[in-house]
């Protein structure tokens, strides 16, 4: 599919799917650094990679619907890392790669800010369902026009857990959703008329399921003896203003490309409309 037609359907239906963004190899080198931040989430870290641990435990969120504590590897049941590029160099990189990049402009043009850098983890048999919702109605961003962009590191299947949309609900508007965790056995929804408009997006390992942040999606449980884990990213355009609800504030965004070279952009927080 050309550039075009990307963004065309990306446009009317509010997603797009883009297969083999990733080499084996690099996806191999993704899950050793999973399986490493599940040991850091442990207390393990050799001297020399102990401060790194340090910052990592304090993004990571413990599964909360796992009978567990612990896999068969003795190691945390993870929910989802945040901010990974403050102590993954793997997956700091991994928001700049070219395939990655060359999608992102397409979508919302040669700038791009980072605004998110997190890993979503299904675990084995452990693995809880997302509820159905849409991003932008967390985000402190207006307009909500952003991109999430989820990369999947494992074959996602609907055993799985893999990601549910539902088509053009990016011009649906803002809603509220509530909670997003959820049990394994839990609907996605209390909305019927959602719930009947939801389809899969199977992806294999490598490959990557870019939305608008509009889009209402969520995922189902983990029933399978394999994790599923996701790399996740949301981007956005200079043009989108950081917004509070007494206007006051700042943030610093990273920047992934475009903007004169610039590294970074600090954003003086706007009142919310």
């Amino acid at each position: 599919m050309d550039k075009n037609a990307q963004k065309a359907l990306f446009e009317k239906e509010g997603y797009l799917v883009v297969e083999n963004l990733l080499s084996p190899a690099e996806l191999e080198e993704c899950q050793t650094e999973i399986q490493l931040i599940h040991e850091f989430a442990a207390g393990h870290a050799s001297d020399e990679k102990k401060e790194r641990a340090e910052v990592a435990r304090k993004h990571v969120q413990r599964e909360p619907f796992a009978q567990d504590k612990s896999q068969g590897d003795k190691l945390p049941v993870l929910r989802k890392a945040e901010n990974t590029r403050q102590y993954s160099d793997v997956f700091k990189n991994l928001a700049q790669h070219p395939n990655l990049v060359a999608v992102l402009q397409n979508l919302l043009g040669e700038d791009l800010l980072l605004f998110r850098s997190t890993l979503m983890f299904k675990p084995a048999f452990h693995g809880s369902s997302h509820g159905l919702h849409q991003d932008s109605a967390y985000w402190p961003m207006e307009p909500p026009r952003l991109v999430t962009v989820s990369i999947s590191l494992n074959d996602a299947t609907p055993e799985n857990g893999c990601f549910k949309v539902v088509p053009r609900s990016h011009l649906w508007g803002v809603q509220e959703w509530g909670g997003i965790a959820r049990q394994q056995d839990a609907e996605l929804t209390d909305r019927k008329e959602v719930a009947e408009q939801q389809m899969d997006v199977p992806l294999t390992a490598g490959s990557a399921l870019f939305f608008h942040s509009l889009m209402v999606h969520g995922s189902g449980p983990n029933t399978t003896p394999n994790p599923r884990n996701t790399a996740l990213y949301a981007y956005f355009s200079p043009d989108v203003r950081y917004v509070t609800k007494d206007g006051t504030g700042e943030r610093t965004f990273p920047v992934v490309a475009g903007l004169n070279g610039k590294t970074e952009m600090k954003f003086t927080a706007q009142k919310a409309s």
